[in-house]
């Protein structure tokens, strides 16, 4: 069992080090149009399908309640999974509908949507409301992994993609948290820091 914890570790490490070659420059993109659209008074929309909404809550949290600093709250809006909404929408329409109808209600101009999509199975409610997103002309952030397929074509030159290098699900949704907080320490920094 110490084995498999030591290769655990070895592989987790080994991702974050390929991470950290890879995606500087997107993920200091993502967290500069973050700053930017909530200084134009604008929110950040975000939604995360099976495993990954814990993220997508956690990324929600912190910028509601506080990452480190106590700071007043950022406009945030979670796409839900759990509530008598989603019954309601499921049941009139199809659970692909889910986080598209959601979208519509609260998107606006200048909104971000931040996405958190690492595998490719059962994606429909994510790019649906991907493809709304774009027909807004809403920015989109996605955080996906190396089998990334299932984003491809849904994108435009505007958007960012934060992949994790790795195929493992487990990987990619601890290189996401590891992301989200580095992105709410540069929006703090970005906005509360004095030199």
């Amino acid at each position: 069992m110490l084995e498999k914890l030591k290769d655990l570790y070895t592989e987790s490490i080994q991702t974050q080090i390929s991470a950290s070659s890879l995606l500087p420059e997107t993920i200091a993109q993502a967290a500069k149009s973050i700053v930017d659209c909530l200084l134009q008074g604008k929110k950040i929309i975000v939604c995360g399908n099976g495993r990954s909404y814990i993220n997508a809550q956690l990324f929600v949290a912190n910028l509601l309640n506080r990452y480190e600093l106590t700071r007043p709250s950022f406009p945030s809006v979670l796409l839900s999974l759990d509530s008598a909404v989603n019954s309601a929408i499921v049941l009139d329409q199809t659970s692909d509908t889910l986080f598209q109808r959601q979208f519509n209600a609260v998107a606006q101009e200048g909104d971000i949507f931040v996405v958190f999509s690492p595998l490719a199975h059962n994606e429909e409610m994510v790019t649906n409301a991907i493809n709304s997103a774009v027909n807004k002309a809403i920015r989109v952030i996605v955080f996906t992994g190396a089998s990334n397929d299932h984003i491809q074509g849904f994108l435009t030159e505007n958007d960012l993609e934060i992949a994790i290098p790795a195929t493992k699900e487990s990987r990619i949704i601890e290189g996401h948290c590891f992301i989200v907080n580095t992105i709410c320490e540069l929006i703090d920094h970005a906005l509360f820091s004095h030199p």
